[in-house]
């Protein structure tokens, strides 16, 4: 008896260890604190040094805030394998995001198809930010961010493509901010008049359901410097205009009395370069006879094309698939000899290099290309499947490697445990998730970045 009633006590005391330490992590949790993220697709860091360009908004947040020189962003450098890497703190080998949406193969010969209304428990294979901080009992919400269609750690959200019938919708249209009507057209609006309308709703969620995390995202910028080019007169304006939005966000946190506890944190996904010749992978391949096009019987007389390799560009990078995996030892050496030699590519990656440049191989992801080709700078890979291998072209472009100088994305952090005046020097967007973590007195274990120890550190800045 005397045994039982020892263990027994030591049962007890365990349980109560548990418990305290439960409940000593429960307390560390900032549940007051807002984190207000802001993605400016398509933000240079480059852009920051031009003297010319009117931010001051953003200016004023770098004085008084924290600025990195740069944020080096991962492959390929495009918009949602980076906004995913933003909120997972891991790259596209372990979050299996590569594309603008997800790769399906509507039969094994014809091209791949970039489906972007995909669920995201289907898309992303990583834990989020946002999924941690609802674990933890704080709210969460989304404007406009990207591979989180149907998210269920979202409490408010107005998505890219806006429901009319959604709870932040109905209030805009309500307050006679937007029609009906507008919101079933959306997609066919500007860009600019798209971005006012996040902005608009952003300022709705900040105002009325103060949630602890928002992550916004907004384009006009990125729309702009592909067509006009990065720095351009255009581009410059863009870059004013969402100034503009930025300087609203932190009136609407002001309005409603959350600066005090708030912390805002302005980033981007990628770079941009100016561009001047295209280069055209499939029509290659149609050259060379890998692509070949024929009638579709019983359906239609539409044309069904038809291929044993298929090339889906992003920018300054390409992936290849090859159709049949029974004749991979046979065309992926002679898809790697043709493109090494073409005009325009600087690089074949096969499967082996992968990792080195944050790819997932076949065996971990069915997005996985065969090979990855990269652009010299000046070249961008286009989706054409006729014409010359080569066009001259204008405007600008991103996906090229994220070594690339000019790929640096922006990443400034402003507002409440901020010091004032910090410089970064160059940090990762892998360190972005972990960050927003470590504000909220959270850790996200299985991130490959780190919380940022000048702004995290305990009373930093109280």
């Amino acid at each position: 008896m005397r045994r039982f009633a020892s263990a027994e006590r030591w049962s007890c005391v365990l349980v109560l260890l548990v418990l305290g330490i439960s409940a000593f992590r429960h307390a560390r949790i900032q549940k007051s604190r807002i984190v207000v993220v802001i993605s400016l697709d398509g933000f240079p860091a480059y852009a920051l040094d031009d003297p010319r360009l009117p931010i001051p908004t953003l200016r004023k947040l770098a004085r008084e805030g924290a600025v990195a020189d740069s944020m080096r962003p991962i492959n390929p450098t495009v918009t949602w394998p980076n906004h995913t890497a933003m909120v997972t703190g891991v790259d596209a080998s372990e979050h299996q995001v590569l594309f603008n949406g997800l790769l399906t193969r509507p039969n094994r010969d014809a091209p791949p198809i970039i489906e972007p209304w995909r669920d995201k428990d289907l898309m992303v294979h990583a834990p989020t930010i946002y999924d941690m901080a609802h674990d933890a009992g704080l709210t969460t919400a989304q404007v406009d961010w990207v591979a989180v269609y149907h998210a269920k750690a979202i409490d408010w959200q107005f998505a890219e493509l806006p429901d009319p019938s959604g709870e932040i919708e109905r209030r805009l249209i309500d307050a006679g901010t937007v029609t009906t009507q507008q919101l079933r057209s959306f997609e066919d609006s500007s860009q600019a008049w798209q971005d006012q309308m996040w902005t608009n709703a952003a300022v709705e969620i900040l105002e009325n359901h103060q949630p602890n995390l928002l992550l916004f995202h907004l384009l006009t910028l990125d729309d702009v410097n592909h067509e006009y080019g990065p720095m351009s007169g255009a581009s410059l304006t863009a870059m004013a205009f969402l100034d503009g939005q930025v300087k609203r966000t932190l009136e609407a946190l002001q309005r409603a009395e959350l600066l005090g506890r708030s912390t805002v944190i302005i980033v981007s996904d990628h770079g941009f370069r100016t561009i001047s010749h295209k280069i055209h992978p499939n029509v290659l391949l149609q050259g060379k006879g890998l692509v070949s096009s024929g009638k579709e019987q019983l359906k239609s007389d539409r044309e069904q094309l038809k291929g044993d390799a298929w090339v889906v560009p992003e920018g300054g990078t390409a992936m290849v698939y090859v159709t049949h995996p029974d004749r991979r030892a046979e065309l992926i050496p002679k898809l790697r000899g043709l493109f090494a030699a073409a005009e325009g590519v600087d690089q074949v990656y096969g499967s082996e290099d992968f990792p080195k440049i944050g790819f997932p191989t076949a065996n971990r992801s069915d997005q996985a290309p065969d090979l990855v080709l990269a652009a010299k700078p000046d070249y961008a890979f286009s989706g054409e499947r006729e014409g010359n291998w080569v066009t001259s072209a204008s405007g600008g472009t991103h996906g090229y490697l994220n070594t690339d100088p000019k790929m640096q994305a922006i990443f400034i952090a402003w507002g409440y445990g901020i010091p004032q005046g910090t410089r970064l020097g160059s940090i990762s967007n892998l360190d972005v998730a972990p960050t927003i973590a470590a504000m909220f007195g959270l850790e996200m274990k299985q991130a490959k970045g780190r919380a940022i120890p000048e702004i995290v550190e305990p009373d930093a800045h109280r």
